[in-house]
């Protein structure tokens, strides 16, 4: 019995023997490696090693690794004059864009200005040689409704009389003139936009009958809610008595 015994666990081993080499040349080296070798390292629990065994293999034991990376990158240092060009190219392609850029910009503010029969109404001209003493007349500007009075000797003195504390909106009557006789002012109401009536009120210069605010010859609120006085628009004399408006 002992050596039927015997006999049986010497064929066992030389089966087991067997099978390892076959799964040592057919393993992979790593597993192989670990396969063949008869004892664990030091401080190597059997779990470690079957987790060794149960690992992924390396990357370059996967067979084909793309190296297209590494091939394509320049070498600066042996290709200088790829990097050259590639410098090159990255700023033509830049000033190629900026200069679009600048098209384009060119002709969006282009399209945002004035056009020419629009700037021909931002100015006009009148000639005043009809305009008595004493007499207010209307003009139209952009719209709106421009007074245009020839003051008498009189009426110049009493504006230039009057003391700045009785003005709401001090300014002299000299400040508003351009020539003594001419005051030219927006005939739209500073409290709410009406238009004020010529030659009435208070002062005997600009009515509003909507509120009840009075200006003086000068255009200079005097009484009621208005809070300004009557706003005198751009001009100039370009004659005698002709003027230019805006």
């Amino acid at each position: 019995n002992t050596g039927t015994r015997r006999d049986a666990t010497t064929h066992y081993t030389r089966r087991t023997m067997n099978a390892l080499r076959i799964a040592s040349r057919l393993a992979t080296p790593r597993v192989a490696s670990v396969m063949r070798s008869n004892t664990a390292p030091a401080g190597v629990s059997t779990f470690q090693q079957k987790l060794q065994l149960s690992t992924s293999p390396a990357l370059h034991e996967l067979g084909s690794v793309d190296h297209g990376y590494d091939n394509d990158r320049v070498d600066r240092v042996a290709e200088p004059e790829r990097r050259a060009f590639t410098y090159l190219l990255a700023s033509g392609a830049r000033f190629a864009y900026a200069s679009t850029a600048r098209v384009l910009l060119i002709r969006f503010v282009g399209s945002m200005s004035a056009s020419a029969d629009v700037l021909a109404l931002a100015s006009a001209e009148f000639d005043l040689n009809s305009v008595e003493e004493g007499q207010t007349i209307t003009v139209k500007w952009r719209g709106k409704p421009i007074f245009i009075r020839n003051r008498s000797e009189k009426e110049i003195a009493t504006e230039a009389a009057v003391p700045m504390a009785h003005l709401r909106d001090q300014e002299t009557d000299d400040d508003r003139t351009e020539q003594a006789k001419w005051i030219i002012v927006l005939g739209i109401c500073t409290h709410l936009g009406c238009v004020p009536l010529n030659n009435s009120g208070d002062f005997g210069g600009w009515f509003c009958p909507c509120h009840g605010s009075h200006y003086d010859v000068s255009g200079r609120i005097r009484k009621g809610p208005a809070p300004l006085n009557l706003e005198v628009p751009p001009y100039k004399f370009i004659g005698d008595n002709k003027i230019k408006i805006g």
